[in-house]
């Protein structure tokens, strides 16, 4: 590993959007809470921020903390390396469902999969993330690894005792039935979570935690808004999946940890809390499913 997690980056695409720009801070809360997703390893904007940058920004902007998720080897250790680098960050370190073909196909996915084993021994790793299910990006005749890596997977966080971040997309029967049929972990986190208020049912009836993010302001989410409303508060997480889904009115421009505030805000109103209420809860939830940030 290195010991600058900063060296390791990657872009994200600029066609399409027209405002590369960091929006200015939001004003800040004044309840801290932590962002239960993120993707810091990505550069994006016309001015990229560093780590440090990306945590200081967030702290002034009262986000405590950062859970930093994966998708393959070289992410998954990129988090592990930031988790130990700075007490604001945590790692989640997976396989993404989407990679779980191309690794197979490859002749790797077993191996990859032992590297995620050994970096979920690592202290600062407090969830096995993100993976899960992706039937909108992957072929039907490519899903069998998908299966087969979200199962390791779901194995690897009960043996070591950790939570799991569920990447759901156009899966979610298939989702479910997975994690009902193999025995979900003991804390399973619904990341960026995009079902109705009938799949927030039979997540909470469950147990599991649903992770709101931005997308839960755009004007054609009235189902994630629905689902907001029938979540039990102490299964509520937030998030910015960043630098993707960057909340209504900035949609399109780099989202960062620092516009946690947007989101939550915007939840509070959805469900007639004081912002200060429902921070609080947020915070006292994301400790419950993933420990203390400083050791």
């Amino acid at each position: 590993m290195s010991e600058n997690p900063s060296q390791y980056v990657r872009e994200r695409a600029a066609e399409g959007r027209k405002d590369l720009r960091y929006p200015v801070a939001p004003e800040p809360l004044t309840v801290p809470v932590y962002d239960n997703h993120a993707h810091l390893e990505i550069t994006d904007g016309v001015e990229p921020l560093t780590l440090q940058e990306q945590l200081d920004r967030a702290e002034a902007a009262g986000v405590a903390g950062v859970v930093q998720a994966s998708g393959d080897v070289e992410s998954s250790r990129w988090a592990v390396d930031a988790a130990a680098s700075d007490p604001r960050v945590l790692a989640a370190v997976a396989i993404h469902p989407n990679d779980a073909p191309v690794y197979a196909e490859a002749g790797r996915l077993d191996h990859a999969i032992g590297v995620i084993d050994e970096l979920a021994a690592h202290p600062r790793t407090r969830a096995i993330g993100e993976t899960g299910l992706d039937f909108f990006r992957t072929e039907e005749e490519r899903r069998g690894p998908q299966f087969e890596s979200f199962e390791a997977h779901i194995a690897l966080a009960k043996k070591h005792s950790i939570a799991m971040q569920i990447h759901d997309r156009d899966a979610h029967d298939a989702v479910l039935e997975t994690l009902t049929r193999v025995g979900a972990p003991e804390t399973t986190v619904f990341h960026c979570f995009s079902g109705d208020d009938a799949m927030a049912r039979v997540c909470a009836n469950a147990g599991y935690y649903l992770s709101f993010a931005g997308n839960v302001t755009f004007k054609n989410a009235q189902n994630l808004r629905d689902a907001l409303q029938v979540t039990p508060l102490d299964r509520i997480l937030v998030e910015t999946d960043a630098p993707f889904l960057t909340p209504v009115p900035l949609r399109g421009r780099p989202n960062a940890p620092y516009l946690v505030p947007l989101t939550l805000r915007f939840m509070a109103a959805e469900l007639g809390l004081a912002v200060d209420e429902l921070a609080a809860q947020v915070a006292a939830n994301t400790l419950e499913v993933y420990g203390e940030f400083a050791d």
